[in-house]
């Protein structure tokens, strides 16, 4: 690992084109699953000039009955929550408004070649969604136990759209994007060199006064959101460098789920499996997988078994148990990484019933409508409460630590 160096992460505001595709394939989770804790939602959204159309598989109680078709009044609903959530967002532009919106429902029942690998039956557990490779990660660089250059990304644009919200800022409109860049010393941020703020606005605040009234108030935001000392004369900003930014959001580009999973992750700090979180129910284990490794990963960094971790899982469809199971310090673990592997996997085991599908969702209690607040600002380093974000708790590690133990031993 560099001790020295610069980094850069960014992330997008909930109007982003991308996230409101994102909340709105969570949104259609969080319906089918307040109906059915076993439903399967494979959800995608396109976004664009005053429209939105849903496409993916689905199965669930009280949404489609047995023989595939829709329960009377299921569409109505999905129809509302897909314009709700638009409302609330805050767009109600000529170019894409929660009321005006054209909506399109191309959801149709769930595969049953699917469904046969993935459903648990007679002595076999229940399978894999997919294939594929997740990744979870932790580093002390944030209380959060998250990248600083994404944590600070995150706040600066929920600042905004709290002020949106709130009246605080009248001049903002959904759409943003954020950029952080960070000098590092010894591995450890210690200045910002660089922040990108760009976002939408009403119009005229492009220049003259009500510009520098914007500029100023997004400099004020920044300096305090980071850190004391870490925005100084020598950090470089640039606040809507294209100058005008009026027309945005789906209006200004389409937004499709899933393309934005660096943003959701860890900023690129981190490697990622590659699947997307947003639209998926938690039998999918791009989810669900990578939910439990930033659980076991955090709890590791907490458990000041190491400053940066990163774990790797596999799975094949329609298979319950992973395929493997890794785990990289980074250099920075307190003991071996092997004796690491041997610890997490017997903690996962007894506290959450292994790292199977069925084990993850039970044991992080993930059949609950609790996707759609995790559709912006990152999927990870938020603070759990009640039902949401369980993956976010430290209470494994004096488990770990007793794990550890009795693997050194």
């Amino acid at each position: 690992m560099r001790n020295n160096y610069v980094f850069t992460s960014e992330s997008v505001s909930e109007g982003h084109p991308d996230k409101v595709s994102d909340q709105i394939s969570d949104a259609i989770v969080d319906l089918f699953l307040s109906k059915d804790p076993e439903a399967r939602v494979a959800c995608e959204t396109l976004t664009t000039t005053q429209r939105v159309v849903l496409a993916g598989e689905v199965r669930g109680k009280g949404m489609i009955d047995t023989a595939g078709h829709w329960e009377q009044g299921a569409q109505e609903e999905i129809q509302t929550v897909v314009r709700e959530t638009v409302k609330r967002i805050g767009y109600e532009q000529a170019g894409f408004h929660w009321q005006d919106l054209v909506f399109e429902n191309h959801l149709h029942p769930q595969s049953a070649d699917i469904a046969q690998g993935v459903d648990s039956s007679g002595n076999k557990d229940e399978g894999a969604g997919d294939q594929g490779i997740m990744f979870g990660f932790a580093c002390d660089e944030t209380p959060d136990l998250m990248p600083a250059t994404l944590d600070y990304s995150h706040k600066i644009l929920e600042r905004l759209a709290a002020d949106r919200h709130s009246g605080a800022a009248p001049f903002l409109e959904p759409d943003a994007k954020s950029q952080v860049t960070l000098r590092f010393e010894n591995g450890v941020p210690v200045e910002a060199t660089a922040i990108v703020v760009s976002t939408q606005h009403k119009p005229g605040y492009h220049e003259g006064a009500k510009d520098a009234e914007l500029k100023a108030y997004v400099k004020k935001v920044v300096s305090e959101l980071l850190p004391a000392g870490f925005v100084t004369e020598a950090t470089k900003f640039h606040i809507n460098p294209t100058g005008k930014f009026e027309i945005g959001g789906p209006d200004g580009d389409a937004g499709l789920t899933g393309r934005k999973i660096i943003v959701d992750t860890y900023g690129g700090a981190s490697p990622h499996g590659g699947g997307a979180f947003s639209g998926k129910d938690p039998t999918k284990v791009d989810r669900s997988a990578a939910y439990v490794t930033r659980y076991l990963a955090k709890n590791v960094v907490a458990a000041g078994l190491a400053k940066r971790c990163t774990i790797q899982v596999s799975y094949a469809i329609g298979v319950s148990e992973p395929l493997s199971l890794y785990v990289d310090t980074h250099g920075t673990g307190t003991v071996a990484d092997a004796d690491l592997e041997v610890a997490i996997a017997k903690v996962a085991a007894d506290k959450l019933g292994g790292l199977t599908p069925r084990g993850i969702r039970v044991g992080l209690g993930l059949n609950k409508p609790i996707y759609g607040p995790t559709a912006a600002y990152g999927h990870f380093g938020r603070k759990p409460e009640g039902d949401l974000f369980p993956w976010e708790r430290t209470d494994l590690v004096e488990d770990l630590k007793a794990a550890l133990a009795t693997a050194v031993a």
